[in-house]
């Protein structure tokens, strides 16, 4: 991204939120707070990072928002309620791309549906295929635990709250694996989990009752986790 030089406006991400209206489904907001419609319903760029369960207050009081951080020509937030189908729609896609896909430029777009309701698609802005999913048994899924698995995703890959793991490039394949376990127990003991507690997490999760069943991207992905519940129970 080039760096103009000289005065500016202020160096900051630039708000877009959600909503369905005649001839846009999202918009931004000038400095008194107007809405700026933006008519382009496709938005390319580098995900830098997601916000769930993000609380906010507005009008109406507290709410709960997902906010999907982007880089493009400027750093932008897109913002949009937990219980929207926006916001559903985007979870949905996100979690069904790759790690290694999520490092590439993607496009995200709003499409508007029945009554006020707006969805979200992702789009490969080279190959211009979108990301399929399903809304079989959406009304099941468990929508907390899948936002909490997308976020994991996608902050580890920005290297958020990661601390590093001292492994040599003598260190064995067991060798790593007993690093992983012992990093993991740490945080099970700050946690305060029962062995029963991480046996049905593991079932539950991966389908297997033992750390030493996981695959190394597992055990990564499970110590993810438990740095996030600490995270959540620290006080503010």
């Amino acid at each position: 991204m080039e760096v103009k030089l000289g005065f500016g406006a202020v160096p900051r991400p630039q708000y877009v939120f959600v909503k369905k209206d005649n001839d846009h489904c999202w918009y931004m907001l000038s400095d008194d707070k107007k809405q700026i419609p933006i008519y382009d319903r496709a938005l390319t760029g580098v995900i830098t990072g997601i916000e769930v369960d993000k609380k906010v207050e507005n009008t109406f009081g507290p709410d709960e928002k997902i906010n999907l951080h982007i880089l493009a020509d400027k750093p932008y937030i897109v913002q949009s309620g937990n219980d929207t189908y926006f916001s559903k729609s985007l979870l949905l896609s996100l979690d069904a791309l790759t790690s290694e896909e999520l490092r590439n430029p993607f496009t995200i777009t709003v499409s508007p549906g029945n009554s006020n309701v707006v969805f979200c698609n992702i789009y490969d802005p080279v190959t211009y295929r979108s990301v399929g999913v399903s809304w079989d048994g959406h009304n099941e899924i468990d929508w907390q635990a899948l936002g909490q698995r997308v976020s994991l995703k996608i902050n580890r890959i920005q290297n958020l709250n990661q601390e590093p793991i001292q492994i040599s490039a003598n260190t064995t394949a067991s060798e790593i694996n007993a690093v992983l376990i012992a990093q993991s127990d740490t945080y099970l003991a700050q946690l305060n989990w029962t062995p029963e507690q991480g046996r049905d997490y593991l079932q539950q999760r991966y389908g297997k009752r033992s750390r030493l069943q996981l695959t190394d991207t597992e055990i990564l992905d499970f110590i993810d986790y438990l740095k996030l519940q600490l995270t959540q129970n620290c006080p503010t």
